[in-house]
């Protein structure tokens, strides 16, 4: 997270954190851009002859296909001996220790027989699909945007000409799908950087970056992108390149500009510093009909919005534009005015609905608040009844609340809404009476209530429901498939002053670098950002001056952009606390005053557990012309859970499903470092591979010299795991 440099945002220093780690790792290459490392072409070949020969039966669309319906139509493997499946090659790409931070989230390409991917530092490689031995590796010399990973890429053919465009950081990248160098027709060189032609100045810490990669409709390159969450963000413009020549074919404004539709819900002048709104998640392209369907996230700052009073268009919107000009042709606004951080998190996926003997073309859109949207293709008319439901509770002063959201009557929830007391854990006794004490002085209630100065427990979370993984389509049961998260997470807004400065004082040094991740109040999130609360007890002072100096594990250090005499008064103010000397004198700071965040808490209990009744991750099935939830099971183990002897509690999970025609379903996505496979049809866990890390990736499924294989990125470095770098490939054994 971050924020402009005249505001001194406590938001801000997360970008930077991100910066200066991929900054330290890559300082040790001195080249721009290093050239490809290949083998020869023959190796190449022989690894295309072994490809499918249809395009079906591989993977050369991130999620699967422009519809995101990350299904595959292999049935190789099926309940029958899935069980048998074993690990048919592995690669370690490497870089893990680079930057402290992992987060391979990379949905690979498999495309005529070879592999495309990329390492936890955004080094792009193509293997042998079906052994997985390298074929070239390329290097693109920019910084890693350490706290975001690339999640996938586009491959795209004319004749002779094949491209494969990746994110690294700000820019796209396009290589020659064969040899692994720059397509030089492309961009400026074979990159394009999407910094330019945002229409306003943006500082380089506050714009776009290339998460999840764009979709192809035939000669356009749609693209969206991360952008900042807090004051000062880059506008999260939806824009259209020119595959061959990198050249902007179109742009819609998801922040109106005047005379635009939409421009009557904010403020006259919010397109000119408003940011945010940004098609993050990816997009779903109905090539038929012309259209791509664009989820759009939480308008700036994310959790107060007096300086945007209105419903915010085209903010947690789901968009339907012309695929060709980039005209709004409908849009349904799912969350409005919102000041909770309920980005849509994942492509939609175009679907096909049952209704009166007729087979309607539909989307369906899931939540973070795990809800599932329904809509004609066409019309954008709901396909269930939706209802108006209330925002209870006080808002921090200021704050403009939009006092109706729409939440759909059917399908169901697929996670619990709103937190009470009933919901708080009874795992232990001292488990629930930790909870309790955390929650008595908070607000909570209903889906819906604004942050507070109190603190709001928000559930489920700000990480979902739903996350950015994706649901996945299933046309022979009709059935949609997500995985979601089922914690809470407290959300508190504190006032600071605008104009302080914050480097004069060891305390405002503190809110600068360090608050954003550890907390106002120091307490961190319980997993993995650790409470300096104590630090003195633990670490000695000139110890807690290295780890702010050198950094440690996920956190960067600061070695640099700091003087040593500043990072000496952060750790004279941390570890001179007293336990219960916080921090409270923010709102008494000289000058005016802006709301910031008192970090990103999740509700745990003494033991560092979720604080609510399990399950805290699921796996669920909706039939969607039903509209009912055909099945749902606890999905994931913490190891502090197992440890503890408990199993089938569910687990915070990121990286989404991949359905069969075999009658399965695979899915990594968990803490516990392990893929799964289940049935399909009733949800029964059939198999589980082991990984060497966490698979917080959605795996791809493919076909290579004849067998079929299950793919997937096991970067771990999320929920306190450790760092991996390895892509595992299972398949049955080969004598079969």
């Amino acid at each position: 997270m971050s924020a402009e440099r005249s505001q001194r945002s406590v938001d801000r220093i997360r970008e930077l954190c991100a910066s200066l780690a991929s900054g330290l790792a890559l300082l040790l290459s001195l080249s721009a851009c290093a050239p490809p490392d290949r083998v020869s072409s023959a190796a190449f070949d022989l690894a295309r002859s072994r490809g499918a020969e249809e395009p079906a039966r591989e993977w050369r669309t991130y999620l699967g296909d422009l519809a995101s319906s990350q299904s595959s139509p292999l049935d190789q493997v099926d309940a029958g001996n899935v069980s048998e499946l074993e690990v048919a090659w592995r690669y370690d790409a490497g870089g893990a220790s680079e930057t402290g931070v992992s987060q391979v989230q990379f949905n690979p390409l498999i495309v005529r027989g070879v592999l495309y991917g990329v390492s936890p530092t955004l080094r792009v490689f193509a293997l042998d699909a079906s052994t997985g031995a390298q074929l070239w590796s390329f290097e693109p010399g920019v910084p890693v945007e350490a706290w975001t990973a690339s999640r996938g890429a586009v491959y795209w053919a004319d004749g002779e000409d094949e491209r494969l465009i990746v994110g690294v950081g700000p820019e796209l990248i396009a290589l020659d799908a064969r040899t692994g160098e720059l397509a030089s027709a492309f961009g400026d060189g074979g990159r394009l950087d999407l910094g330019r032609g945002l229409g306003r100045d943006v500082d380089d810490m506050m714009g776009v970056v290339a998460t999840t990669p764009g979709s192809l409709f035939e000669d356009l390159l749609i693209v969206g992108g991360r952008v900042g969450e807090s004051r000062g963000a880059a506008p999260g413009h939806v824009r259209a390149f020119d595959v061959r020549t990198g050249e902007m074919r179109w742009i819609f404004h998801t922040v109106p500009r005047p005379g635009e539709f939409g421009a009557d819900t904010w403020p006259d002048d919010a397109w000119q510093h408003t940011g945010g709104v940004n098609a993050w998640a990816g997009f779903a392209v109905d090539a038929e009909r012309g259209l791509v369907f664009v989820p759009t996230g939480a308008p700036t700052f994310d959790f107060f919005g007096g300086d945007r009073p209105g419903d915010n268009l085209f903010a947690n919107t789901l968009l339907a534009l012309d695929a060709r000009t980039g005209e709004r042709r409908w849009h349904y606004q799912v969350v409005r005015h919102d000041i909770w951080d309920r980005d849509l998190p994942s492509p939609p996926n175009l679907v096909e609905v049952e209704r009166d003997g007729q087979t309607i073309p539909a989307v369906a859109q899931v939540t973070k608040t795990g809800d599932t949207f329904v809509f004609h293709r066409e019309t954008g008319a709901p396909l269930f009844p939706i209802e108006e439901q209330d925002v209870v509770g006080a808002a921090v002063p200021g704050e403009a609340v939009a006092r109706k959201q729409p939440v759909p009557v059917r399908p169901p929830p697929f996670t619990r809404q709103g937190f009470s007391l009933d919901l708080v854990t009874d795992r232990t006794e001292a488990a629930r009476a930790s909870v309790l004490e955390r929650a008595k002085d908070m607000q909570f209630g209903a889906l819906y209530v604004p942050p507070s100065g109190v603190g709001t427990v928000q559930y489920p979370g700000t990480d979902g429901g739903a996350e950015w993984g994706g649901a996945a389509w299933d046309a022979e049961t009709g059935l949609l498939y997500v995985n979601a998260n089922q914690i809470g997470t407290i959300v508190q807004l504190l006032e600071a002053s605008t104009d302080f400065d914050y480097f004069a004082s060891p305390q405002g040094a503190y809110v600068m670098l360090c608050g954003g991740c550890h907390g106002l109040d120091l307490a961190g999130d319980g997993s993995r950002v650790p409470s300096l609360r104590g630090v003195r007890d633990r670490l000695g002072l000139f110890d807690t001056y290295r780890v702010i100096r050198d950094g440690r594990g996920h956190m960067p250090g600061f070695d640099g952009f700091v003087p040593w005499y500043g990072l000496a008064a952060i750790a004279w103010y941390v570890h001179g606390l007293e336990d219960d000397a916080l921090p409270s004198n923010w709102a008494a700071l000289a000058g005016p005053k802006e709301y910031v965040n008192a970090g990103y808490h999740s509700l745990l209990d003494a033991d560092r557990l979720p604080g609510t009744k399990p399950p805290w991750g699921t796996l669920t099935a909706i039939d969607l012309s039903a509209g009912e939830i055909r099945w749902q099971v606890p999905f994931g183990n913490y190891p502090a859970a197992l440890e503890r002897g408990a199993t089938g509690l569910g687990s915070e999970n990121y990286g989404g499903p991949v359905v069969t025609a075999g009658g399965l379903l695979f899915i990594a996505a968990t803490p516990d470092a392990k893929i799964h496979a289940f049935d399909k049809v009733t949800g029964a866990l059939l198999w589980e591979g082991d990984l060497p890390a966490g698979g917080f990736a959605t795996p791809a499924v493919y076909e290579a010299n004849g067998r079929q294989f299950v793919v997937v990125a096991a970067g771990g470095g999320k929920l306190g795991t450790p760092n991996g770098s390895e892509y595992v490939a299972f398949a049955l054994p080969a004598e079969r």
